[in-house]
């Protein structure tokens, strides 16, 4: 049996493809929501919750922590939650796999590698940085075989990023989209069908462990060349896009609390921010999707 936190755009997508494998899955979500497949079980039950998360992995052989709790209350929820998933893994002698995201680097020059030291600049990047450090010291202890997987900023169906909700929504409906960065820097997408494949194998390959890797990830692209390429792929009018006025962006966060986390990360679109995922590749032979069919994908969903 295979366990899954979260049955998000990730979750679901992993659940898909074990199922597929004839693997038995259970799927946990606070709702018990998740893809209704032969082999998934959907198990409703609070993922904060260590005593029965650990009755719900009895018998697991990997454990893929796939929870995305409320993006603005991260600092808060993340920590019982990744404690609970951990404990977990270790009372069932599971592997731990983590999805993980890019946050933890903090600003960098060049591309990022799995080698880039971790320098968190928020309290929501620092509490990514504080999961992986405790998994990764029980790894080292002998308590659990822990590793991670990061991409960068999603596409695909079902994903929720500045793209997919603030920029393709627009453009795609004929709209004019603001965008708070430079529309010219490159910038890597990281396809979920990809974060999904990734994570079943490094469930299942001893060399995945003790350490993290980026997910194979298409070349990085500007958010203008992105949003054109989407645009073409479901025979919508070029896209209207500008950059989006500091002030724009400080009245949106009186209305919305994910607007307000932005400019924490805002460096992220403010400059060039690459992701070089060449050992994934190299390592279990996993390449990216094209950037253009997953571009195509994220387009079709948004305008059904």
């Amino acid at each position: 049996m295979q366990l899954i936190i979260g049955a998000g755009p990730v979750g679901s997508a992993t659940a898909r493809i074990l199922a597929a494998r004839g693997e038995r899955v259970r799927l946990v979500t606070r709702s018990g929501s998740g893809p209704d497949l032969p082999g998934v079980e959907r198990v409703a039950a609070d993922a904060a919750d260590a005593a029965r998360l650990t009755d719900l992995a009895a018998g697991a052989t990997v454990v893929y922590n796939c929870a995305n709790p409320a993006y603005h209350r991260w600092p808060e929820l993340w920590p019982p939650i990744a404690a609970a998933v951990l404990a977990a893994a270790e009372a069932a002698g599971a592997v731990l796999v983590t999805v993980g995201n890019l946050y933890g680097y903090g600003e960098v020059a060049g591309p990022i590698t799995e080698r880039t030291p971790m320098r968190p600049t928020s309290a929501k990047s620092a509490v990514r940085v504080k999961m992986w450090q405790d998994a990764l010291a029980a790894h080292r202890a002998g308590r659990v075989r822990a590793t991670e997987a990061r991409g960068s900023d999603y596409l695909g169906a079902g994903t929720r990023s500045m793209m997919t909700e603030l920029v393709l929504p627009r453009v795609l409906a004929g709209k004019r989209a603001f965008v708070p960065g430079d529309l010219d820097a490159p910038h890597s997408f990281t396809y979920v069908g990809d974060v999904a494949r990734t994570v079943v194998a490094l469930g299942s390959d001893e060399r995945a462990w003790g350490r993290a890797w980026h997910v194979p990830t298409a070349p990085a692209v500007s958010v203008r060349a992105a949003t054109t390429r989407a645009c073409e792929s479901v025979g919508a009018p070029a896209p209207r896009l500008s950059p989006m006025p500091d002030a724009m962006l400080r009245v949106g966060g009186l209305f919305s609390a994910d607007a307000r986390e932005f400019p924490k990360v805002a460096y992220q679109w403010r400059r060039p921010f690459v992701l070089d995922s060449t050992e994934a590749t190299a390592t279990f032979g996993i390449t990216a999707t094209p950037l253009d069919e997953a571009l195509a994908e994220t387009a079709k969903s948004l305008t059904r």
